[in-house]
């Protein structure tokens, strides 16, 4: 059936959020809600605002994550959110929530707008949705549920290793705002060989002889995101300086005021290039870049990162040269170079659980596309629920 005979669709307003919540007060969704369910607003109801429950399903109308979906929240829902809403009894909310989450790329595609995408009201209406029985549709949601389960559980894992690098980190060297164990004082000068911004020609979607990395290959948590990449050429002389080497430092130096600062190591064999908003640092004799990383990454070094951070024309900064100034205690560099051994054993292990994540991944999509073809159970050979 298509969409729009099965659901009219609302579209939210503008919500006043407060900061203080009270008995009066009910849950503010956001876009950001969609996706990550764990830090709430709230706001006081009003007549007007549009109430979420969770017989709707909500998405993401206006902006960058336009034709996101989500369903099982209940609150306000602001107006670049909308709600989908039926009294159809033979839906079942989380099984068609779960047929337009594999929709997103066909709603971002049909999106309308120059600058600000909007989902498109006829291609959203005139999507055809499989509506077996009731209990068939509970089934195959069930079903994605527990797949998606090891999907969360093998991410928890990966999380855990994060935290752990850090724990090391903070168990080996002390706090670094307290530096407990009286390591000598300096600044990140002191313990870097040289800085070189990136280079600012202009890369190709799949033409060139190096990838290219740039701020959105590093992640906030300090590693390095190899999904989108492009690709440059470079000659010889360029190659000197626009080339990140293994063991070689990453430096975010523009983007948000949230995001300036991001830190990874260049870990791989091979090298790459590196685009103008990020910095290469080389450590000198007294550091590695391991060390350097784990105290820029750690939650003192994110705080200071941020409160250097100036604003300009909406985006913020820290050069190289401030970066130099920043002051950091120095342990011994066998200290740091066993430090680094132990985040070169636990990266091991990270990969190994990110193969195994993806592969998860990669089934439960297989899964969902079997189950929304109807290839998963036919109506004979539904399991008891």
């Amino acid at each position: 059936m298509l969409l729009k005979d099965l659901f009219s669709i609302r579209k939210g307003k503008k919500v006043e959020q407060v900061e203080t919540t009270s008995d009066d007060s009910i849950r503010y969704i956001q876009i950001e809600d969609l996706r990550d369910d764990n830090n709430p607003k709230f706001c006081l109801p009003k007549e007007n605002y549009v109430i979420a429950n969770k017989n709707h399903i909500i998405i993401a109308w206006d902006g960058a994550n336009a034709g996101t979906v989500s369903y099982g929240l209940e609150g306000a829902i602001g107006s670049t959110l909308a709600i989908l809403e039926t009294e159809d009894k033979n839906v079942y909310i989380p099984y068609v929530g779960k047929f337009l989450q594999s929709k997103n790329q066909y709603l971002r595609d049909t999106c309308t707008g120059a600058t600000i995408p909007h989902v498109s009201r006829k291609a959203l209406e005139n999507i055809v949705i499989p509506l077996p029985s009731v209990e068939r549709q509970k089934c195959i949601s069930n079903t994605l549920d527990k797949a998606k389960s090891l999907i969360e559980k093998r991410k928890a894992q990966i999380e855990a290793l994060d935290q752990l690098t850090q724990s090391v980190f903070l168990e080996m060297f002390g706090d670094p705002y307290k530096n407990p164990k009286n390591w000598p004082v300096g600044t990140i000068k002191d313990i870097t060989l040289k800085t070189q911004y990136g280079t600012s020609k202009k890369a190709s979607e799949n033409k060139g002889k190096y990838p290219i990395l740039r701020m959105g290959n590093i992640t906030y948590n300090g590693f390095l995101d190899f999904n989108d990449m492009k690709y440059i050429d470079l000659d010889d002389s360029e190659a000197e300086k626009y080339l990140v080497h293994k063991g070689d430092l990453l430096f975010n130096r523009t983007n948000s005021k949230e995001l300036v600062g991001k830190t990874a190591v260049y870990r791989e064999e091979l090298p790459m290039a590196y685009a103008g908003y990020l910095v290469k640092l080389v450590p000198n004799e007294k550091a590695n870049s391991e060390f350097i990383s784990g105290f820029l990454n750690s939650k003192y070094g994110k705080t200071l990162l941020y409160s250097m951070a100036k604003n300009i024309v909406g985006m913020a900064n820290i050069n190289a040269e401030e970066l130099k100034r920043i002051k950091i205690y120095i342990p011994p560099r066998d200290l740091q170079d066993k430090f680094a051994s132990i985040i070169s054993n636990i990266l091991e292990r990270r990969e190994l659980l990110n193969k195994g994540l993806k592969l998860l991944e990669e089934n439960y999509n297989s899964l969902m596309q079997r189950a929304f073809k109807g290839e998963l159970f036919t109506e004979e050979k539904v399991p008891n629920l």
